[in-house]
């Protein structure tokens, strides 16, 4: 029950992030931007989350995790009513960062907290659960939004998100226990982990990944706007596929994070993610095959971020667990930032070449994972491996 609490939390604070994806052309619309700068919305929010994970998790390093996720839920409803009540870019880009700090808050104590409360023998399948629920906000939440934002107005969308937060809010604070993991690391101490290399090394996967993974996935309206053609219906149906393939994927990596070596699992993602990136170059203008390859996409995509978890927890100091899931999850968010702001320069040349930019970054993620081996890294410093390595 914990951890279908907090994947409930975990489907409010994807719902946030995906959302904006399917409401780009009314925001744009609306406040009289770019697609560029409209995806500038999605920046902010990643940027946030990214940059004050880490800093937030040490100002409540003290509390329950019960008191942290129902703030960072708070936080995150709050800021979308900020959203959806501004009608100045300027102030609807502040609201975003508000947003980002409640999700930073809340997810990273997700991810630990179920780990935690699983134990070791079901911990990837624990941390697959809670991801699921990010994944599932791609089934349900960015599809349903982006029908929301067609029929009534993108503001409407953002309203369901921050009613939605409230309701996660008090079913959090009802259901789950009040575990406490750490007694209040402080700054400098949760970004310690940063001078370790094996742990450095998965942050850079996890960075290079999903700067890929989240290129063409922001711009999805602008990249393979021959085949959607101004339809927002079929907008709504391509998150929609994404999202399913993606919960499957998910869930069925955790599994194998927990049955073989997740680096194999990471390397079998990435590679697939450059695969179908470069497959989809040739075939974005028939809404079929783009259908068909998004889902291949979804699969590839969300087959990373819970092994990258389940690697990361291997290498935690004592306690450290929601440091350095915390740190992970950050440099997720980063290549999110990343991936919005390169893809803005490159919708100024050409929407098709964000797809061989991603690939290329993906690729590199592959490449990196499959040549540095942590494991074995370890046995060299200190003649054995890790007692939780897989």
């Amino acid at each position: 029950m914990p951890t279908a609490v907090l994947a409930l939390g975990a489907f409010v604070v994807g719902t946030d992030g995906f959302i904006i994806v399917g409401l780009l052309p009314e925001i744009r619309t609306t406040l009289h931007v770019s697609t560029g700068a409209a995806g500038q919305l999605v920046s902010l929010f990643s940027l946030a989350y990214a940059i004050l994970g880490p800093v937030l998790a040490a100002f409540t390093g003290t509390w329950s995790r019960r008191r942290v996720l129902v703030t960072g839920v708070v936080l995150l409803a709050v800021g979308n009513a900020v959203t959806a009540s501004a009608h100045q870019y300027g102030l609807v880009l502040v609201s975003r960062v508000l947003a980002g700090a409640g999700a930073a808050l809340f997810m990273a104590s997700a991810v630990a907290t179920a780990a935690y409360l699983a134990g070791e023998e079901r911990r990837g399948r624990a941390i697959a659960m809670v991801t699921a629920g990010a994944t599932l906000a791609l089934v349900l939440g960015a599809p349903l939004g982006t029908l929301i934002g067609g029929a009534w107005g993108w503001q409407a969308a953002i309203w369901f998100v921050a009613a939605i937060a409230a309701a996660v809010a008090t079913v959090v604070a009802v259901l789950l226990p009040p575990v406490r993991l750490d007694q209040g690391a402080t700054l400098r101490q949760r970004i310690a982990p940063l001078t370790n290399r094996r742990v450095l090394r998965i942050l850079v996967v996890t960075l290079l990944a999903f700067t890929g993974i989240f290129l063409p996935f922001t711009y999805m309206s602008a990249v393979f706007a021959p085949a959607v053609d101004g339809e927002q219906a079929r907008l709504a149906l391509l998150l929609l596929v994404f999202g399913v393939a993606a919960t499957g994927g998910n869930l069925a990596a955790g599994t194998l994070a927990d049955r073989y070596d997740p680096r194999r699992v990471v390397v079998g993602a990435t590679a697939g993610v450059t695969a179908v990136f470069l497959i989809m170059l040739p075939i974005r203008e028939t809404f079929v095959l783009v259908a068909i390859a998004t889902a291949l996409s979804g699969v590839v995509s969300y087959s990373v971020i819970g092994p990258q978890q389940h690697r990361i927890i291997t290498y935690a100091p004592p306690g450290g667990a929601s440091v350095v899931t915390s740190l992970n999850t950050s440099a997720a968010y980063l290549g999110n930032f990343l991936s919005s702001a390169l893809g803005a320069v490159i919708l100024t040349r050409s929407a098709a070449l964000v797809l061989p930019v991603a690939a290329g970054f993906a690729a590199c993620a592959a490449l990196l994972t499959w040549l540095l081996r942590e494991g074995a890294e370890a046995a060299d410093e200190t003649g054995e491996l890790p007692a939780t390595a897989k």
